[in-house]
């Protein structure tokens, strides 16, 4: 079983798009995945079309033992697809966190639990420093770094990644950075706005020696398959899936 996080220190950079597809595909091609939610807006659990209902349990009650791992689990209703859902009670875990004295690593405990069970499981991850982060984050053997291809995306990913290299300092993290991932990359025809390019320019500069991977670019069809709960290739948009294939094929080594 091999976790993945999608992580970035602000929001709106793409985190759960690129969780969303990335957790489609590999279910898709008869991967059997879990998706964690491990964002208190619950917005990966809104888009995989799950309701946390009152008596059930989710991730904080996992994360806190309340319930095994296998009990927080819930089919969703693509094939090979399982989900681990947040809501907005998530905020309560991190005072245990704090108290447990290993709180970054009490997810990847929960995990191990279920790791025959799944091929890939792929996180969701707070755009914060916080107890929520720290956990998801020890509990990945890789990252990726989605960030807007804006001025806000480049301190986004400096800060990133001033936070990853002080949890692999301490080795809370002690997994492969995947690269980082252009976000709303904005094209006018055949042409990459200039605003584009400088921002992606400056990633590559601050990411050095991590590989830039393939742009996400700006598009209304990445909501519309997210409501539709389809693959961007069955809505008839495969150029705008490939990034998430080349992404697969970094994990799966292929």
């Amino acid at each position: 079983m091999l976790s993945c996080a999608c992580v970035s220190l602000s929001g709106g950079q793409g985190k759960t798009t690129v969780a969303f597809f990335l957790s489609l595909l590999l279910a898709s091609q008869g991967k059997r995945v879990l998706a964690i939610d491990c964002d208190p807006q619950a917005n990966l659990t809104f888009y995989l079309n799950h309701e946390v209902a009152a008596n059930q349990p989710s991730l904080l009650e996992v994360l806190t033992g309340a319930v095994t791992t296998e009990d927080g689990i819930y089919p969703t209703q693509h094939s090979n697809l399982f989900l681990i859902p947040a809501d907005r009670s998530l905020f309560k875990v991190s005072d245990y966190l704090i108290n447990s004295g290993t709180g970054a690593f009490i997810l990847k405990l929960r995990l191990r639990n279920v790791q025959s069970l799944f091929d890939y499981v792929i996180i969701d991850v707070q755009p914060s420093r916080s107890q929520i982060c720290l956990t998801a984050v020890g509990a990945s053997d890789t990252v990726l770094i989605p960030v807007e291809a804006t001025t806000k995306g480049v301190n986004s990913l400096i800060d990133t990644l001033d936070f990853l290299q002080d949890q692999t300092s301490i080795m809370a993290f002690t997994g492969q950075i995947l690269g980082v991932i252009p976000f709303r990359d904005r094209w006018v025809g055949n042409t990459q706005t200039i605003e584009g390019k400088e921002n992606i320019a400056a990633m590559k500069e601050f990411a050095g020696d991590i590989p830039l991977l393939s742009s996400i670019r700006e598009s209304e069809q990445f909501k519309r398959a997210i409501r539709k709960g389809k693959l961007l290739s069955e809505l008839g948009h495969s150029d705008l899936q490939y990034p998430f294939e080349q992404i697969i094929k970094i994990l799966t080594h292929e």
